[in-house]
């Protein structure tokens, strides 16, 4: 009997300990907005949402040097095209799924990384088949297949029921399309001589439609889309176009109006796909890059950005990728300027963008 009491006191104590530890992890926890029970996220795109596919890819195409990363966690250079976050680490992070959104092609990625999502994108990719193939990078296909890859990968893991309640549960972005415009549209020459403007927005639309119907087929059924951001501010499009590149730094509006047009077609397609399949509890949306976008770069609002028009790499008037290297003068301090390098965003840009598409992003996660 008095070996009983002697062990019983401490036996309480650590008791009481634990049950305070534990109620106390759980009231630190941060909540979900609207309790939401999103599982996972996955990406597909260009380099405003690769955070280091390329670094696997034999392509030029490829920030994982400093500057890049150089406000990043531990200030390492991961492959993200800018100094910190991009929009998706951001999203993920509000979601209350993870703090940064990996790149499938990792190699050390675990199996409990894999099931709360992935980025498949990869930096100077497009709709257009012919824009990944001038940059030697991923096409939008081969991401899709590597989807499927990961399908599998995930199955022989954790079973086919749990894969498929966790892609059901899962958000898709799409965010490509730049590329097609700016590189291989209007500074190629191949694509001007066989298509208008119009034919080609109408060209890389049906292209998109397919990726967009591939991810149905697959199992996607909460996707966002973004749109087009205004070409014409980006600053290597303004040194590119401008008649005097160091004097005069407005935007070009010929090539930001093509997006404009662009962005309008992709939302009435949006519109009509999610009207055909509102039934099958689908939410396919648009996300509006161009207008928040345009309104940082003319000051409207509190935005506190003091350079609009050049980045904070190098000049800022050209360097980006390989051009952006460890031997560029970088400004002291990037949260002052909307782009990073010549043509990507700074994290604080990207911060002001996600905050933009919080209704759309809100609309996408609630049941």
């Amino acid at each position: 009997m008095e070996s009983c009491h002697k062990f019983s006191f401490p036996l309480l104590t650590l008791l009481s300990l634990y049950m305070f530890f534990v109620a106390h992890a759980e009231g630190s926890l941060k909540p979900r907005p609207f309790n939401n029970k999103i599982t996972a996220a996955f990406v597909f795109g260009d380099s405003t949402v690769d955070p280091g596919n390329n670094n696997y890819v034999k392509t030029l195409f490829r920030g994982n040097f400093p500057p890049y990363g150089k406000d990043f966690r531990d200030h390492v250079p991961t492959g993200r095209f800018t100094n910190g976050k991009l929009s998706t680490d951001l999203i993920v992070s509000y979601i209350g799924i993870k703090e940064y959104l990996p790149p499938y092609l990792d190699p050390n990625l675990s199996i409990e990384e894999l099931m709360t999502g992935v980025s498949f994108a990869s930096a100077g990719s497009g709709f257009d088949p012919l824009t990944p193939q001038i940059s030697s990078v991923i096409s939008l296909p081969k991401q899709l297949e590597y989807f499927k890859e990961y399908k599998n990968r995930l199955q022989s893991a954790i079973g086919n029921r749990r894969t498929e309640a966790i892609i059901k549960e899962s958000v898709f972005l799409i965010s490509c399309g730049t590329n097609d415009f700016v590189v291989n549209y209007f500074t190629l020459p191949i694509r001007r001589k066989s298509y208008t403007v119009s034919a080609y927005q109408q060209f890389v639309l049906q292209s998109f439609k397919q990726v967009l119907q591939d991810l149905w087929d697959e199992g996607a059924r909460r996707i966002a889309v973004t749109g087009l951001p205004p070409m014409g501010c980006l600053p290597a499009v303004i040194t590119l176009y401008s008649e005097n590149a160091i004097l005069e730094r407005g935007c070009i509006e010929k090539l930001s109006q093509v997006g404009m047009e662009y962005n309008q077609m992709l939302q009435n397609e949006l519109n009509s796909m999610q009207g055909r399949l509102a039934h099958l509890d689908s939410k396919i949306t648009y996300v509006d890059i161009f207008t928040p976008l345009v309104d940082i770069i003319q000051g409207l609002g509190k935005h506190d950005f003091d350079e609009v028009s050049h980045g904070c790499c190098g000049s800022g008037y050209l360097e980006a990728g390989f051009l952006c290297n460890p031997g560029s003068f970088v400004c002291n301090d990037a949260s002052k300027y909307v782009f990073f390098d010549s043509i990507h965003p700074t994290e604080k840009t990207y911060i002001n963008l996600f905050m933009a598409s919080r209704p759309v992003i809100d609309s996408l996660i609630q049941d």
